[in-house]
Formats: C-alpha cells, sequence, structure tokens
C-alpha cells in the first residue's frame, strides 16, 4: 500500500502543474497539496506499520531459531561437539543468527516493495504517455547490468572479506586468551606484527571492495541522468507539439528517480541477503548435526550388586589412529571407592567418561546398575552420576546459585552439608556466606577453592555414583585426606571413582585400577599393586621414594 501510494504521487504533481498551476486556481492547488500531504502521513503510517512487524517477525523467528539451534547443540554427544568446536558453535548463535535476522528483515521490507515500485513507476510511466516511456525500456535493462553486474563481482570478494575477517578475530582471540603465555616467552612484537599483517591485508581487500561497489552511484547516475536529459528533450519537443503536458514531464522524471533509488536499494538488498544466506546455510549445517548416540528410555536399572561393570569397553575418538582405551573390563560394587591412576594419557578421563555416556564405547558394553548405559534414557541416567571434571568450572552468579546446578531443590542446609564434606566451609566463610558472587568461570576463586566448590555441587545432588576426575589435584595432601575420609563416611555410601596421578588419593581404594597406554595393567588393592604391577610400582616410587630405601 505505501509503495502505490508513493507512486500516486507523480500523478498528483502533475494535476497541480497542468490544472493548478497551468489554471491559476489557487484552491485546487492548495486541495491537492492537501492531498499530498494527506499520502505523505498515510504512507508513513504503513511504512511504520511494515517496519514494525517486518522486525518484530524477523526478531522472533531469529530468536525461536537460536534458542532451537542451542536446544540441538546441547544435546549433541560430545562426539559431535569436539567435531564442530565450541568457537565455531558460538559464531553460528551469534554472528550467523545477527546475519539472517537482518536478512529477513530487509527481505520482508524492501524485497516485496523494491521490485514492485520499479515495475510498477515502469507502467504508470506508459499509462503517462507511452512514446516518452519508451525511455524506460533502455534505462532499466542497462541499470540492471549495473547493478547486478557490480553485485555479481561483489558478492565473491565479500565472502573473502568475512574470511580474512574470521582470521583476524581468531587472531585476537587467541591472543586475549593466551595474553599471560604471549608474555611469558616476550612474543608481543612478533604478535603485534602478525597481527598487523593479517589486518593489513584485510583492509586491502575492503578497499578494493569499497572501490569496486563505489562505481554503482555514478555509474547509474550517468545512466539515469542521460536517461533524464533525453527525456526531457524528447518531452519538450513532445510539449511544443501538444502531444504531453509539462505536468506529465514531471510525472515522468519522478517516476525515472524512483526507479533509481529504488535499484541501488534492491542491490545493496541482494548483498546483504545473498550474506544471509550463507550464514543460514551454516546455521542449517549445524542443525544437520545428528547425535551418534540414540537416547534410550530406560530410567531405572535392576537389583544388581554392581553399580558400574565394564565388559571388554574400547574406545576411539573420532579422527583418532588408535583407541584411547582397549580392553577393559572391571566391576564395580555399589558403596566401592574405585581408584584410577596412570601416568598423562593413558586413556583415565576416557575411561570415566563413558560411565555418565558423554561417549559410547567403540566395542564393549557399559552396565550401570546391571543395565546397558546405551538402554538409559541420558538425562535420567546423568541424574545418578555426581561428575567433579577435571578442569574447575563455575559460572558467574551466587555460591546457593552455583550449588543448586547440582540440585535446583536443595535445601541451604543440603548445600552446607555437601560443603562441608567437601572441606570448602572456610571458602564460605570467607567470602561472606551462600549470597558471597562468583566471578565468570570463578576468577575471584583460587584453585584448590574452584574445586572444593565443584566437588561440593556434585555431593549436593546425593548421586549413586561419584566421579572425581583429578579433581583434588590443587588441593594439599591433607585437605585431600580430610576429604576423601569424608566422602567415605557420607550415608547412603556412592560408589566412588577417584581418577589422580597422585598415589596417596588412590591408595586407601577398596579397588585400584592400574592404565597405561589406554590398557589395563593392573587391578587390586594398593599393597596388592607394589608387590605384583610395575606400572603401579613405578608411579609410587617416583612420588615417595624406593620401597627397599623407605624400609631402611
Amino acid at each position: 500500500i505505501e509503495a502505490c501510494l508513493e507512486l500516486i504521487v507523480p500523478l498528483v504533481i502533475a494535476a497541480i502543474i497542468d490544472n493548478g498551476i497551468y489554471g491559476g486556481d489557487t484552491g485546487y492547488i492548495i486541495k491537492m497539496a492537501g492531498l499530498l500531504a494527506l499520502l505523505g502521513f498515510v504512507g508513513l503510517a504503513f511504512s511504520i506499520t511494515a517496519q514494525y512487524f517486518s522486525a518484530k517477525a524477523s526478531v522472533g523467528f531469529v530468536t525461536g531459531m537460536r534458542s532451537s539451534l542451542f536446544s540441538h547443540l546441547s544435546g549433541l554427544s560430545y562426539t559431535e561437539i569436539d567435531s564442530i568446536g565450541s568457537s565455531t558453535m558460538i559464531t553460528r548463535l551469534t554472528a550467523d543468527s545477527d546475519k539472517v535476522q537482518t536478512g529477513i528483515n530487509l527481505a520482508l521490507r524492501l524485497l516485496l516493495r523494491s521490485p514492485f515500485v520499479v515495475f510498477g513507476a515502469m507502467i504508470m510511466a506508459f499509462m503517462v504517455d507511452t512514446r516518452a516511456a519508451l525511455s524506460f525500456t533502455v534505462t532499466i535493462p542497462l541499470l540492471s547490468i549495473v547493478v547486478f553486474g557490480i553485485m555479481l563481482i561483489s558478492i565473491p570478494l565479500y565472502k573473502s572479506v568475512q574470511s580474512r575477517l574470521d582470521g583476524v578475530l581468531s587472531k585476537t582471540r587467541e591472543n586475549l586468551s593466551g595474553a599471560r603465555v604471549v608474555r611469558a616467552f616476550c612474543k608481543e612484537n612478533e604478535e603485534i606484527n602478525d597481527f598487523e599483517e593479517k589486518n593489513d591485508a584485510l583492509v586491502k581487500l575492503q578497499k578494493f571492495v569499497g572501490a569496486i561497489s563505489a562505481l554503482m552511484n555514478p555509474l547509474t547516475f550517468v545512466i539515469i541522468n542521460l536517461a533524464i536529459v533525453w527525456l526531457i528533450y524528447t518531452g519538450a519537443l513532445q510539449i511544443d507539439s501538444g502531444d504531453l503536458t509539462q505536468g506529465e514531464l514531471i510525472a515522468l522524471y519522478n517516476y525515472m528517480s524512483q526507479i533509481l533509488v529504488e535499484l541501488i536499494k534492491l542491490a545493496n538488498l541482494i548483498i546483504s541477503i545473498t550474506r544471509s544466506l550463507a550464514s543460514a546455510s551454516r546455521i542449517s549445517a549445524a542443525f544437520d548435526i545428528k547425535s551418534s548416540m540414540e537416547n534410550g528410555s530406560l530410567e531405572e536399572g535392576y537389583d544388581s550388586e554392581y553399580a558400574v561393570e565394564f565388559s571388554g569397553v574400547s574406545l576411539s575418538y573420532k579422527g583418532a589412529r588408535e583407541p584411547s582405551i582397549s580392553n577393559i573390563s572391571f566391576k564395580a560394587k555399589r558403596g566401592e571407592t574405585i581408584g584410577i591412576i596412570g601416568g598423562t594419557g593413558s586413556g583415565k578421563s576416557s575411561l570415566i567418561n563413558l560411565i555418565p555416556r558423554f561417549y559410547d564405547a567403540s566395542e564393549g558394553v557399559v552396565s550401570f546398575n546391571g543395565a546397558d548405559i546405551k538402554c538409559y534414557n541420558a538425562e535420567k541416567l546423568r541424574e545418578k552420576i555426581g561428575i567433579v571434571p577435571q578442569k574447575a568450572a563455575l559460572f558467574s552468579g551466587s555460591i546457593r546459585d552455583n550449588m543448586k546446578y547440582g540440585n535446583e531443590n536443595a535445601t541451604d542446609e543440603e548445600i552446607l552439608a555437601a560443603i562441608d564434606v567437601a572441606q570448602a566451609t572456610n571458602v564460605i566463610e570467607a567470602k561472606g556466606g551462600l549470597d558471597a558472587m562468583i566471578e565468570e568461570g570463578g576468577k575471584n576463586l583460587s584453585g584448590g577453592q574452584k574445586q572444593r566448590l565443584t566437588i561440593a555441587r556434585a555431593l549436593v545432588r546425593h548421586p549413586e555414583v561419584l566421579i572425581l576426575d583429578d579433581s583434588s589435584s590443587a588441593l594439599d595432601y591433607a585437605t585431600d585426606k580430610a576429604l576423601r575420609k569424608s566422602i567415605s563416611e557420607l550415608r547412603g555410601g556412592p560408589t566412588v571413582f577417584i581418577v589422580s596421578q597422585r598415589s596417596s588419593s588412590v591408595m586407601t581404594a577398596d579397588k585400584i585400577l592400574v592404565l597405561d597406554d589406554g590398557e589395563l595393567v593392573g587391578v587390586g588393592r594398593h599393597e596388592q599393586l607394589l608387590n605384583d604391577c610395575t606400572v603401579y610400582r613405578e608411579i609410587y616410587e617416583s612420588q615417595f621414594g624406593k620401597i627397599e630405601e623407605a624400609k631402611a
């Protein structure tokens, strides 16, 4: 409707010139000027309405899409997350989504309007005068060739600009996240030079693309002005001969100007939409990624004396040449404490990541409470397991909010009890209680404080199985010992898996699994392994000295 009103305006102006000014009818001029004002106000109302609803539609669509994408990515297994990469997922959720939103808004607002105005103006011109309007049939194709020719050249170059920009952003992100390492190795100048090279290459390409895009305005204005000159020349001859009025010539001139403006808008619109479509295809590709894990329906296991069983289990990460763990078999009874020890890269974390089904075993069966974990509903399975990851991860918010990640219904008494077991009571007191705020990533806490709070968070959910993945590495030996003692005295007796490189952390376990290069090379208690397992003996002696020397 807005476009229709805009196409009527030149006819009203023609009527003012031909009937009002030429005839000296002031009343007619005032009446038609009022009509122009009315058309302007009504057109503005429709314009605002159209812009409001197109913005609302685009924002609403992208909000839903972003929520669905976040939910989809959250449901992927670790295998897919490792393959995609966290930075790529963040880009899809932010920059790509914003471009899609812009593209939808412009498409709803202008993609319907601009072609309508261009072809509408040409049709209206023929309605005014067929002979004079013939220049439109030459001008519009020429303008289209210039506009879309420059567009076709620019689009691939703009994609290259985005690629160069990704490189600059990647370099910036690396330097910001690794600032301490850069300074520690005195590499500031090298990194600055590398950044400047990438930045200069980006600037040069942007200038080149900008120069090509800048040709659009002068070329289109040359064509349109030549067309206007021709239109005025031929129109003047027709006015002399009485075939055309002055008002009709002005109307034709206005229609020509409208076509120029809309074609430039349309060209810029198509470039924006092309960028949006590229982002949309990346988002679509993210939606197309399916989890390699099929979710089961089992919510409860069976009445088995074993909490966790591994039967011939092997795990190979996607793209890896060799398995991370091979042919692992063991059984963990309910309430037992299982120690897992081995050198760096021996497969300790890979093994315990199979219990909550972060990964699926390549071979063999992992059972939980007597049932294959693949039969479980993943959410129900993980509700029974408390996990303290190798890297302590806390979120911005209060200590209470972080504790409720483990159990959203936990009372303050339950939270304080878990904190006491985790030997973190002094941390809470020093910070000012459960309402004390934690900064993003726990930046206002020490490594040991973060580890103890993450242990407390896992304990709050009263898990059947508690997994401590090297989660006491920042604790001193006395605190570590007190922590293990408190956990062993917990009511309900969870099955505890302690992953550590310290012999002291696992030596009191009911059963110790010794891993070496992904293979299980020893199973037993501390004294038994000292006698029978060379790998365990070497780890122990590297930390406590030779057994013979200790005895001497």
